[in-house]
């Protein structure tokens, strides 16, 4: 639906959320596209668009507010080669649709997820809203924000919202934040968790974007499993002991458990299999929110993620007294292996920092990598989101390298944007999106992810603060779909001497 209105917020944080603090309040208004500045040299092939989705609500919260509820809003830059536009917009789900008609939010946050409003004030709407704020991928020539308990919502580059993607009415449920695209094939894989059995669905996505496998798959218990990983030959799943817990709406308990009781397992499926074929593989209690990457190697399976050995979301139901928010601020990174051929599993660490939202360059998606890319928090009195420093390790060499933003600087995801004349893996360029607190600034910043310690190549200057976010993705250009116009030349200078 494309619109030339620009939207604007009413959230003031009057009942002082916890997750609307600081640099986690929301942005108040959308901009349409406006040139930025550039510090210093932009890299010659970096051609495409760089966007991010995260939480950014445009009313006054209901109820408890957890930053996994707000509203989606994709922050845009592209780059064309003689300008760098940027653009944001909120997500126009049927949901938001609703109360921007009535001027006001209905639907409580996953405090209170099961306390569905009235009918006739969402209409067609649904119970729930898709907040379609966590994930931007691009697949089979269609951008989508992902909400792991929803659609996929269609949107375009200059950002307007298409609306819900069903895949031809082929998937009536939810689709993962974390899909995995594999770069050779150009399948799509992905998942949906559910609170009732089947607990697991495992979906395989065709390159021109038609559902060709379903496969429901048996869990003990209703767990939150946010992503995912492949290999050139399976889909690999962490069946961990972060356990909803559906009676808490009515008993006043948290929504989300941790029972390291239930255990932790792996499970590998091959790519195409039945429900039959899942092998599962006991390894130490933990949890994983985001990996890196996996492969084989024969008969072993080698995947990396960061690793909790204890975790709490913060999802406070209305009758607790605890603020919702989330209590654990990241994982360290660490190694699992499975092995086929003698059915185990196990682990070992990769480093103590703790981070998060770990990538890799993208085109390794199911093969062998070696430089893994994260956003890592080393201040003292870090909280979650509040990333500080940007960190690469080469775990061919069995070396690490950072770079850190300052004490006022805030970084998001570290997104791998491949050089397209490059051949060595980590030929190309780091992207993250980073607000400084002390000056009130918000930049892009562009790393040589060869060379992290020299710090940023070139900054975009963002006309606009750009608040805490959750994952962001690089769609070079020369996919066929159009591209934002109508915007003025920026200024592309040097930084001052």
């Amino acid at each position: 639906m494309k619109s030339s209105e620009v939207l604007r917020g009413q959230v003031t944080n009057a009942a002082d959320h916890p997750d609307l603090r600081g640099d986690m309040f929301p942005v108040d208004h959308e901009t349409l596209g406006t040139d930025c500045e550039v510090d210093g040299e932009l890299p010659a092939g970096l051609r495409g668009h760089f966007m991010r989705n995260g939480p950014n609500p445009m009313f006054e919260p209901v109820g408890k507010y957890h930053t996994f509820d707000g509203d989606g809003m994709l922050h845009g830059i592209e780059f064309t080669g003689d300008r760098v536009v940027y653009r944001n917009r909120w997500v126009r789900t049927r949901g938001l649709e609703a109360e921007m008609k009535l001027g006001r939010a209905v639907y409580p946050g996953l405090s209170d997820v099961m306390n569905f409003p009235d009918p006739a004030l969402v209409g067609d709407a649904g119970p729930v809203k898709n907040r379609a704020n966590t994930h931007i991928v691009r697949h089979a020539g269609r951008l989508l924000a992902l909400w792991e308990q929803g659609l996929p919502t269609e949107v375009t580059p200059e950002l307007d919202t298409v609306g819900e993607w069903s895949f031809g009415g082929q998937l009536q449920g939810a689709m993962t934040a974390h899909p995995r695209i594999d770069p050779r094939t150009g399948e799509m894989l992905f998942f949906s968790y559910n609170l009732f059995p089947p607990y697991l669905t495992y979906y395989v996505a065709d390159a021109t974007g038609a559902l060709l496998h379903r496969v429901d798959l048996d869990l003990p218990a209703p767990i939150m499993m946010h992503d995912f990983v492949i290999t050139e030959e399976h889909a690999v799943f962490m069946d961990s002991p972060v356990v909803f817990n559906i009676e808490a709406v009515a008993t006043g308990e948290p929504m989300m458990t941790w029972r390291p009781e239930n255990g932790t397992r792996l499970g590998v499926l091959p790519r195409h299999g039945a429900a039959a074929d899942i092998r599962w593989f006991e390894v130490e209690p933990s949890h994983v929110q985001h990996f890196w990457n996996a492969w084989s190697d024969g008969n072993r399976i080698e995947l990396a993620g960061c690793r909790y050995s204890t975790v709490n979301f913060g999802l406070e139901t209305e009758g607790t007294e605890e603020d919702s928010g989330v209590q654990t601020i990241g994982g360290k990174p660490a190694r699992y292996r499975i092995d086929l051929e003698q059915g185990t599993a196990d682990w070992e660490p990769i480093d103590d920092l703790l981070g998060e939202f770990g990538r890799v360059n993208d085109d390794r998606t199911g093969r062998r990598t070696n430089c893994l890319y994260m956003p890592a928090f080393t201040r003292p009195d870090a909280v979650a989101g509040d990333f500080d420093t940007v960190v690469k390790y080469d775990t061919g060499s069995g070396s690490r390298s950072t770079w850190y933003a300052g004490d006022t600087g805030h970084l998001g995801e570290c997104v791998f944007a491949p050089n397209p004349g490059g051949t060595d893996e980590d030929d190309g360029w780091v992207l993250n999106l980073a607000h400084d607190s002390g000056t009130g600034r918000s930049a892009l910043l562009v790393f040589d992810a060869r060379d992290i310690e020299r710090g940023p190549i070139a900054q975009v200057r963002i006309p606009e603060r750009v608040p805490v976010g959750f994952h962001a993705n690089w769609f070079a250009t020369g996919d066929g779909r159009p591209t934002p116009s109508g915007a003025r030349r920026p200024s592309l200078r040097r930084p001052d001497r």
